[in-house]
């Protein structure tokens, strides 16, 4: 069970995975070694899963995004994971979603311009596993873009009745 410093301490390291455990500490009113142990649990339960460091996009000239929505040619268990492990072989699909509705699948792909998305396109995305039909989005402009979790008070109610 979460409590309120376990959820502070979830929102300080989504902000910044780099602080030092002296400064979380003290962030989160803790000292070093509770916070230290803390930090450990959450990572032996899955919660924290990894630190990374974000790149800009931009500056690696890997500006466009393309959402992919696509529809398998079969639906059973077999197509699906066959079309699954091979996504996770292509490099430029960064997100991969299962969906409702009339398309089996989303993607989230990243490249440097459209004539990078198209040899992407004819020689990787119409060969992987099982696609029947597809049709891509491009990406204008990134309105908002985060990788943190709303964590609030709230979350800590609900965790807590638990």
């Amino acid at each position: 069970m979460l409590d309120a410093f376990d959820m502070r301490i979830l929102r300080e390291l989504q902000a910044d995975a780099d602080v030092s455990m002296h400064e979380l500490g003290e962030r989160v009113g803790l000292s070093h070694t509770p916070c230290w142990r803390r930090i450990k649990k959450l990572e032996a339960q899955g919660i924290i899963r990894h630190r990374v460091i974000l790149l800009d996009a931009d500056e690696l000239n890997l500006s466009v995004n393309v959402f992919v929505q696509l529809s398998l040619k079969s639906q059973d268990e077999k197509a699906l994971n066959r079309f699954e492990a091979a996504v996770q072989q292509v490099n430029e699909i960064v997100e991969c979603y299962t969906v409702s509705g009339d398309k089996d699948f989303l993607l989230r792909v990243i490249v440097e311009d459209v004539s990078a998305y198209e040899r992407l396109l004819k020689s990787t995305l119409v060969h992987l596993p099982e696609v029947g039909n597809m049709s891509s989005t491009f990406a204008l402009r990134q309105v908002k873009y985060t990788t943190e979790l709303p964590i609030h008070q709230q979350s800590v109610d609900v965790l807590s009745r638990d």
